[in-house]
């Protein structure tokens, strides 16, 4: 096999300051997006799911195909899965009556159980070393059931801990920062990093979302849907135009 080759870029960005930027704004976007197809069009959970699996599906689909990582339809197809991620776990959670926690604690395991897959196939779950079929499919698995675990979990804090929406986004906050913290002093390393902040800025997204949505009875601003949505894809475009991403890079020993 070639240098070039064995240097391929990957499919995905690289996780720099404007990846975890756009990661939140995508998954705020994401919550207050499914809260505004399920609840405001009149869609219900189940409908609303089942359209945006399929928008996630296909999405998904033409990024695995695709030969060269692009921004654009990266980031369209993390907004599906963290749009879809939120119906889901409101049709779990609520219709299905399983409950925040039933809801959470299943998805936590489910995500855990990828990635230890993901190892066992693999030998690694590196996020910058994604090529190859097989390994798409694993971080797409994976990224779905964190981002379905996010609103299960976000509402589990806001409302079964108590912690509320502000009180909750500040754990997941503080969480974060807690864990970036102790990977700088090398006490977590690189990739168990950056699932856990992927994972945890699911909710804090979720949590955020919800503070600028729900009614002021609930703890929220009751702000717009549609205003929210629209300003956070145009915080999103705006990021991707100052801080323009790139493809992260590895090294692939065979495919």
């Amino acid at each position: 096999m070639t240098e070039d080759l064995r240097n391929a870029a990957s499919k995905v960005p690289a996780a720099t300051a404007a990846f975890w930027i756009v990661k939140v704004l995508a998954t705020t976007l994401g919550e207050v997006g499914g809260n505004l197809l399920s609840m405001n069009m009149g869609l219900g959970y189940l409908a609303a799911t089942a359209i945006l699996a399929v928008l996630f599906i296909g999405l998904a689909v033409i990024q695995t195909m695709a030969r060269r990582f692009r921004a654009s339809l990266y980031w369209a197809t993390i907004v599906a899965s963290t749009t879809a991620g939120t119906t889901l776990a409101d049709y779990c959670t609520r219709s299905l009556g399983i409950g925040y926690t039933g809801g959470s604690l299943l998805l936590l395991a489910l995500v855990l159980l990828t990635l230890f897959s993901w190892r066992a196939v693999l030998g690694q779950v590196s996020a910058d070393r994604i090529a190859g079929r097989q390994t798409e499919s694993f971080y797409w698995i994976t990224i779905t059931f964190s981002q379905t675990l996010g609103t299960a979990l976000g509402d589990w804090f806001a409302d079964t801990a108590g912690f509320g929406y502000a009180g909750s986004a500040v754990i997941f906050g503080a969480v974060i920062l807690v864990t970036f913290a102790l990977h700088l002093r090398r006490a977590v390393d690189g990739v168990i990093f950056f699932w856990a902040a992927f994972i945890m800025t699911r909710p804090l997204g979720a949590v955020v979302g919800n503070f600028f949505d729900k009614s002021g009875e609930l703890g929220g601003l009751a702000l717009s849907r549609p205003l929210i949505v629209s300003i956070l894809a145009a915080a999103m475009v705006l990021v991707l135009l100052l801080m323009p991403q790139r493809a992260g890079h590895h090294r692939v020993d065979a495919e």
